[in-house]
């Protein structure tokens, strides 16, 4: 008898456009979500939109609080947990960039309670997807969480973010190509349970961007929303999955090992990017993908190179050789590269 069963928890309210941080509080409503609001920004988005999603708030007489975070830490997750529990609130709205959205996301969910994502940078699919990300010492957590009920993404907002945001969230969604290569793989290798929609899904979204690459100009509010609608096809598409497979593979394991070894030398997303290059690399061969890839990053302005990320070869070396070591996930990377191997694919593709 079939008892396959699954529950896909996806954003009910997507607004994606010119001006539309303005229908903030209708998109809340139509969602009957009762009580106070809780604002959680952190100090430039908050003068970005947060003030002005407070007033929104203030003026439907719904008598919102606001905390300012000022870092990503699991301390600032409980600061905000008991500011919710102070303020009473019934829900709480996420504005600003990974952090801000990040933190929102795992409060409510400690709380269970509904959850609003106002991102003010598309840098990254945290503004859509049901996962959390906190550094803490030398590693960096990744922590399911409920997805956001609704999402404001106002496209004249994102496209004055700094570029360097941007050109981030695109490496993020590029590198969805070689993640469900690995999905893929780890289906084939050790049975693991693929999803061949939410995989589609998450290809498609790494498609568009890339054959859109020459479009996505800075300043650009077309290319906010480009980005920005790829960005919810890829939390949308984990979301169906129910894991963070079809858009975290090789790539985001050698990210999360930069992370360790080089905490804050470069954004997630660009690491995410030449990672991919050289997990397409090893996915195909010197025939494969990984030309494309590394072009599309090159035409959107996103690092390609180890000097691009700010990080010297020999870290980029060691990052490969032991990136498998990060969480229990198989990927092309599988038991581990050896240096001589990890030396050639970093040559091969001018990483190093």
């Amino acid at each position: 008898m079939f008892q396959k069963s699954t529950w896909i928890r996806l954003p009910r309210n997507v607004l994606v456009g010119h001006g539309v941080l303005g229908q903030t509080v209708e998109a809340v409503e139509e969602l009957h979500l009762a009580g106070r609001p809780l604002v959680v920004t952190s100090p430039t988005p908050k003068e970005v939109a947060g003030e002005r999603v407070t007033e929104l708030f203030a003026d439907a007489g719904r008598d919102p609080a606001t905390v300012v975070v000022e870092e990503a830490s699991f301390s600032e997750v409980e600061r905000v947990i008991e500011a919710a529990a102070d303020a009473e609130a019934g829900f709480l709205v996420g504005v600003g960039g990974g952090k801000a959205i990040d933190i929102a996301k795992m409060a409510a969910d400690h709380r269970d309670q509904g959850f609003v994502s106002v991102p003010t940078a598309a840098s990254h699919d945290g503004i859509v997807s049901g996962r959390g990300s906190v550094p803490e010492k030398d590693t960096r957590h990744s922590v399911a969480a409920e997805p956001p009920l609704a999402v404001v993404a106002d496209t004249e907002i994102l496209a004055d973010a700094p570029w360097r945001l941007t050109t981030a969230g695109c490496a993020d969604i590029i590198s969805n190509y070689t993640a469900v290569r690995d999905w893929d793989l780890a289906h084939r290798l050790q049975n693991v349970e693929y999803s061949e929609y939410s995989a589609a899904l998450a290809r498609m979204t790494a498609e568009m961007l890339v054959e859109n690459a020459d479009s996505i100009k800075p300043g650009l509010e077309e290319s906010a929303w480009i980005v920005v609608k790829a960005l919810v096809s890829s939390g949308v598409a984990m979301s169906i999955a129910g894991s963070s497979r079809p858009a975290s593979g090789a790539e985001h394991l050698f990210s999360h090992q930069l992370d360790r070894l080089v905490p804050g030398a470069a954004l997630h997303g660009h690491q995410v990017g030449v990672g991919s290059i050289i997990a397409a690399y090893l996915q195909d061969g010197e025939n494969g993908m990984w030309r494309n890839i590394r072009d599309a990053l090159d035409r959107i302005g996103a690092p390609t190179t180890a000097e691009g990320l700010g990080i010297d070869d020999e870290t980029v070396i060691e990052a490969l050789t032991s990136a498998h070591e990060i969480r229990d996930r198989y990927t092309i990377l599988g038991n581990g590269m050896s240096e001589e191997a990890a030396r050639e694919a970093a040559h091969v593709t001018g990483v190093i």
